[in-house]
């Protein structure tokens, strides 16, 4: 299980320990007593805003925030034990805590989905060099290049399948994934990043090649709504494109094998008897 799904299921438990957290810890400062000063104390809150934040829920950090500057007014601010402040410094403190907290939380969430991003980018450019390498590849069944293939694609757009057909890809009953990273469907363009991948017709992914070779991918997301963005698509139709490259050579050599084929060996001579 990774990471990411960890956070996303127990988040419902990340919640509650952002808003008991900083109780537990303002109580514990109180305890010490004056040896601690209040800016110590403020820190080891923005502390705690910080380590709940990393975990990338950004409700659970603001709750965080929200929770120490409750808690900070209640056991570190005098009137101690009250909800309530009676020094201007205080209260400054206490709202640039809030502030502050809030503030590093959105700083790591922004962290995190960059590194996501990256993850993601690289995942994609492994996939296009490995397709790379499958059709530099002598040998390699072209059937079994597909293959590799349409797996590639359809992690990279996390889809319900992909499929290698024979023939072009029909203009009607489908949509169609353009060159230039595109949905269409009946002529009109799909806004992928709001209404998503059609779930109720396949999408085609036309393949480049000789009319000997030539074939679609037959995408299908039809059990939820994917969103892939534009580089996602223009991963897969590169890795389409890879596909056609590895076609064409096959095409190409059985052309020259044909024009040129092996001479047979002249059968021995026959040796007079006698």
């Amino acid at each position: 299980m990774s990471t990411t799904d960890i956070r996303t299921r127990h988040r419902g438990a990340q919640r509650a320990i952002a808003i008991i957290l900083p109780l537990v810890v303002a109580g514990g400062l109180a305890a010490v007593g004056d040896s601690l000063t209040t800016a110590t104390s403020v820190l080891v809150l923005v502390l705690v805003v910080v380590a709940v934040g990393a975990t990338g829920d950004r409700l659970a950090g603001v709750l965080t925030a929200l929770s120490s500057g409750l808690w900070f007014d209640y056991f570190l601010t005098e009137p101690t034990g009250q909800l309530a402040i009676k020094n201007p410094d205080d209260l400054e403190v206490t709202v640039l805590l809030v502030v502050v907290g809030v503030a590093v939380t959105e700083i790591a969430h922004w962290g995190l989905r960059q590194q996501a991003s990256a993850a993601h980018r690289a995942g994609f450019l492994d996939g296009v060099l490995e397709s790379a390498d499958a059709a530099a590849e002598s040998g390699v069944d072209l059937d079994e290049a597909r293959r590799r293939v349409a797996e590639r694609i359809c992690a990279v757009m996390d889809l319900d399948r992909c499929r290698f057909v024979a023939g072009p890809a029909p203009r009607h009953g489908v949509a169609l994934l353009l060159r230039d990273g595109t949905v269409e469907r009946d002529g009109r363009p799909v806004v992928v990043e709001r209404d998503g991948l059609p779930t109720d017709v396949e999408i085609a992914l036309a393949v480049p090649g000789p009319a000997a070779e030539s074939g679609h991918f037959r995408l299908t997301a039809a059990s939820r709504v994917q969103r892939p963005n534009l580089e996602q698509r223009r991963v897969a139709v590169l890795l389409a494109a890879q596909c056609a490259s590895l076609a064409a050579t096959e095409h190409a050599l059985r052309r020259t094998e044909s024009s040129h084929p092996t001479p047979r060996p002249d059968p021995p001579e026959e040796q007079p008897v006698g």
